[in-house]
């Protein structure tokens, strides 16, 4: 099948790859003609596990191409996947210019293909779609096929999804969907066909579940901190029972990214249009906003006694908002190094993925490190705030040394309580109480 995937950020450029991974011919359409150039030379503009291999095998065997021309990606081809941004916008709607610049640009280049909506879209928008190409004298069919990528594990998610959500009417189109998405459900994971509403609003009730099940954890930790309660233990007897389960079950510094905020801010928004308060969601954002200055709160507290954050410098390991990512959008750690930056600390940075993305937030405010250990030197403090495989098991007694003040604190609680306090660390992770361990 010819497909053309319009938009080349993380949905479009792993979309495609995988799509020309299963025998499909893809072009790939975006506007910059900097990143089409990139692109065509197999290099990708941003970090995620295998991306790049499997971009380059496909561009080397002919089936995924890339271009900043719609006529030329369109024609001949079956299905226009849009996989455009989506952001905010200042009410914390979904911003929907780029989806609706996309469709038309789709149906002047071809009047046959079917058009699906893969971008992160509020409920009722493929249907704002097929009226503004109605209005535009277009007869394109429209349909929403919404994505389901996690950064960091987008190929997987991809090539072997839990499931794939459409929502379609017409029979014909249905079949079309079921060949092309045959190859990724072998294994028996379903194809759910639906009504296009349902499938937009499946996409953020998703996201939205997601965050309040961190969210809600996070908040146990912090009544666990304040009652003297191990979150550690309370999580493995709230995730042992079968109804519950661990997954999400991770407290830690807080949630971010490009899709969780974003998505709980559109979900609230279209709810309260809709003349509902989305009061969940809206309290997961509460709680993840007030998880966040928790975590800055007990750096203050620990250096008041001490004189103040001002000249001290604090080494920090991790900016992403999450492992196996360059991302830095939302991410909490921005968050904790600019309170450490505006109380006059210095600090030191190290990430094994995001560095060029936190330069460019930072400049010249933050010392980046080659590595985990170089930023070591005279650090006052150490705060752990991205989960990489590398920071989880570092050589402590190696860690004491480097350092001129041993502590530690955790917001992804990595590490292992008794063993540190063992060796002389003052150690605050998330939801167990320095000070009650203290007394």
């Amino acid at each position: 099948m010819k497909i053309a995937v319009i938009g080349t950020g993380y949905v479009g450029l792993v979309t495609g790859a995988c799509f020309a991974e299963t025998g499909n011919e893809v072009t790939c359409v975006d506007i910059d003609q900097s990143k089409v150039d990139l692109l065509r030379d197999g290099k990708i503009p941003f970090f995620e596990p295998g991306l790049e291999n499997l971009v380059r095998r496909n561009i080397e065997s002919g089936r995924l191409t890339f271009s900043t021309e719609y006529s030329l990606a369109i024609t001949g081809a079956e299905l226009a996947l849009i996989c455009v941004g989506t952001p905010s916008a200042e009410d914390g709607s979904a911003d929907l210019s780029y989806v609706f610049d996309a469709a038309v640009s789709i149906a002047k280049a071809s009047d046959s293909v079917l058009i699906a909506i893969k971008s992160t879209v509020p409920v009722g928008t493929r249907d704002r779609v097929k009226k503004l190409l109605e209005d535009e004298g277009f007869s394109h069919s429209v349909i929403s096929n919404p994505e389901f990528l996690r950064e960091g594990s987008a190929v997987q998610d991809c090539l072997k999804p839990d499931r794939v959500v459409v929502g379609i009417q017409n029979q014909k189109h249905k079949e079309l969907l079921q060949d092309l998405y045959a190859p990724f459900v072998r294994s028996g994971n379903p194809v759910l066909f639906m009504d296009s509403r349902s499938a937009e609003l499946a996409k953020y009730s998703t996201n939205a579940y997601l965050a309040v099940r961190i969210s809600f954890i996070n908040e146990i930790s912090q009544i666990c901190e304040e009652l003297g309660a191990n979150i550690d233990d309370v999580r493995k007897a709230l995730g042992s029972d079968q109804r519950v389960g661990m997954q999400y079950l991770y407290p830690s510094v807080g949630w971010g990214g490009s899709c969780f905020p974003k998505d709980v801010k559109a979900l609230v928004n279209f709810s309260e249009s809709a003349g509902l308060s989305s009061i969940l969601p809206s309290a997961s954002f509460s709680v993840n906003q007030r998880q966040k200055q928790r975590f800055v709160d007990k750096i203050y507290r620990h250096f008041e006694t001490l004189g103040g954050l001002e000249g001290k410098t604090i080494a920090v390991w991790g900016g992403a908002f999450k492992a196996n990512t360059d991302d830095i959008r939302e991410s909490p750690a921005l968050t904790v190094i600019d309170a450490i930056l505006d109380k006059g600390a210095k600090v030191y940075l190290y990430d094994p993925s995001a560095m060029d993305s936190l330069a460019a937030n930072y400049g010249s405010k933050v010392t980046f490190g080659k590595n985990m250990w170089d930023i070591l030197a005279d650090a006052d403090a150490l705060c752990v705030l991205t989960e990489w495989n590398e920071f989880k098991h570092p050589d402590f007694s190696k860690l004491k040394s480097n350092m001129k003040e041993s502590v530690i604190f955790d917001g992804r609680n990595l590490y292992d309580v008794s063993v540190l306090d063992s060796m002389g660390f003052v150690y605050h992770r998330v939801g167990v109480s320095y000070e009650e361990r203290s007394r």
